[in-house]
């Protein structure tokens, strides 16, 4: 039997093809277009934080238009009500019928989901983890794929609602969104323009669709994890709820995550297995926004950063 050569397949072409495309409207956020990508093809969800301006909604509206799936963008106020973004029961022709609302989507873009109450928080957790929407005691199941890109804002907090850890936790990765590099910014402002509006987003255009993803996710689910690696992860999650410094560990969803998310990044690598850096690499994205640290660490200026270095220095790497 041939074997098969490790870049074969369709997650490395989609890659190139995806940072192709989304590459003629943001440029600089490379990182943040992998994360993405992997979240669609483990069908997780995705947190994005950063200041204003550094491109997240449009990140999450050109990646939805490159991958050929339906996106709607919802901006999560403190008046949203759940029924706003789940649907409701209307009239029509003298019955009741449901009205769906925009989390009926594929890639659902929560713009500043720390801006809206805990009531219209809620329901879409329930659409996170179920994948459904229940109205009126009847369920009614999402689109597949269905992926949530949720955005907020780290520098103003007034009138937000910080996430629960139980929200928290449904997110496979948090990712920071930061300020492009000298090189990077100037090249953003030679794309081209119409007033403040970048018109080069009219031109990305599908190079994939629902079909696609679900062959990168059966490539990722074919990904092999060694029994090395397998126990490499679960060591490192059970040593963040050991540290003296950390009130809330990782929980063992966190694992799965990290596990899923390891498989994702081998195969957008070209490879069909897992080695620890991968590992490695995703531990700050994965295990970070899941860490509660005690007051006193946080009166000592400790860092959910500086606990997962020390988780990662104290768990022998698998050789």
């Amino acid at each position: 039997m041939t074997a098969t050569p490790p870049d074969a397949g369709v997650t490395p072409r989609l890659r190139a093809a995806l940072h192709a495309e989304v590459g003629k409207v943001v440029v600089g956020q490379g990182q943040a277009v992998d994360a993405v990508l992997a979240a669609l093809a483990v069908g997780g969800h995705l947190l994005l934080e950063g200041p204003p301006g550094v491109a997240k909604t449009l990140l999450a509206s050109a990646i939805g238009r490159a991958c050929g799936l339906h996106n709607r963008r919802v901006q999560f106020t403190p008046d949203l009500l759940p029924s706003d973004l789940t649907g409701s029961l209307a009239l029509r022709g003298g019955e009741l019928a449901f009205r769906q609302g925009p989390v009926f989507t594929n890639v659902l873009l929560a713009d500043e989901i720390n801006r809206t109450p805990p009531k219209t928080q809620a329901a879409l957790l329930e659409a996170m983890q179920e994948r459904q929407v229940s109205v009126d005691g009847v369920a009614h199941p999402l689109p597949d794929p269905f992926v949530v890109l949720a955005t907020e804002n780290p520098i103003e907090y007034e009138g937000t609602y910080p996430l629960p850890e139980a929200q928290l936790d449904r997110f496979v990765m948090k990712i920071t969104v930061g300020y492009p590099s000298p090189a990077d910014e100037e090249a953003l402002l030679r794309l081209r323009h119409t007033g403040v509006a970048p018109a080069t987003l009219d031109d990305v255009r599908p190079i994939a669709d629902a079909a696609v993803v679900g062959a990168l996710r059966a490539e990722v689910d074919a990904v092999t994890v060694s029994d090395p690696i397998v126990s490499y992860v679960a060591a490192l999650v059970r040593r963040t709820r050991e540290l003296p410094a950390v009130s809330l560990g990782a929980s063992p969803r966190a694992a799965v995550h990290l596990l899923a998310v390891a498989k994702a990044w081998a195969r957008l690598s070209g490879r069909t297995f897992v080695v620890p850096d991968d590992v490695v690499a995703l531990v700050p994205a994965v295990l970070r926004h899941r860490l509660v640290l005690t007051p006193e660490a946080e009166l000592d200026q400790f860092t959910p950063e500086q606990a997962l270095q020390t988780a990662l220095a104290s768990v022998p790497v698998p050789r």
